[in-house]
This record gives structure tokens, C-alpha cells and sequence, in this order.
């Protein structure tokens, strides 16, 4: 029995090019596994306690944000206030010093009547 020395290089160039083909393909079926179905799978409990955990985050942030709101809206209120009662303190200072001011301003003025001090002394 003679065998047949393969010396065509083009021959070999298609089959290594055919089996690269076949090795991607089968590599791709694989990957895909059309065989599993989703509806048949267990849920992971460690997403599911994920979930319930953002869950509890975006509660207690939304409780936050209602909460420091309000803090915001009583704190802009007595700032209102606050600030009212300091321009009504300034005004009150302000007509304070005026009536001292032209209280200070006009001395009583008292008229002396002396003789005039005529003391000569001689060394």
C-alpha cells in the first residue's frame, strides 16, 4: 500500500481555513447554550438581597430628603425672624444715638460773671 504524499498548499490552506470555520462556529453554539432556559433557573439570593437592599436605600434616602426639606423650610422661617428682629433692634439703636447725639451736641451754657485776673508778680 502506497500513500499519497498531500502537496497541494492551496488544499491545505482550505482545510486549515475550513477548520478554523468549524472550530469558531462550534465555539459560538457553545457560548450561546441554547439549551438552558432562563424560566428554569433558581434567582440568585444574593441579588435578590441586592434589590431589597437598594430598595431600603432609596426609602430611607427619600425619608431624609423630606426630613432636612423641612429642616430647611423652619430654618428660612426663624431666619426671617431672626433678621427682622435685628433691622428693628438696628432702627431702635440707630434713634438711640440720634437723641444722644443732639443731647451731647447742645451743652448747657452757663454765663460767669468773674473779674478778670490781673496777677502781676515780679521775679
Amino acid at each position: 500500500m502506497a500513500v499519497a504524499a498531500m502537496t497541494s498548499h492551496i488544499a491545505r490552506l482550505y482545510a486549515v481555513a475550513l477548520a478554523l470555520v468549524v472550530f469558531f462556529l462550534t465555539w459560538a453554539m457553545i457560548a450561546a447554550r441554547p439549551w438552558a432556559s432562563s424560566g428554569g433557573q433558581k434567582a440568585d439570593p444574593r441579588l435578590a438581597a441586592l434589590a431589597a437592599r437598594e430598595q431600603r436605600i432609596r426609602h430611607e434616602s427619600l425619608v431624609v430628603r423630606r426630613i432636612v426639606r423641612r429642616r430647611w423650610a423652619r430654618y428660612r422661617v426663624e431666619l426671617r425672624k431672626r433678621n427682622a428682629q435685628i433691622a428693628a433692634r438696628q432702627v431702635q439703636n440707630a434713634a438711640a444715638a440720634r437723641v444722644a447725639a443732639t443731647a451731647a451736641a447742645a451743652p448747657s451754657v452757663s454765663v460767669v460773671s468773674l473779674p478778670p485776673v490781673t496777677i502781676t508778680r515780679t521775679s
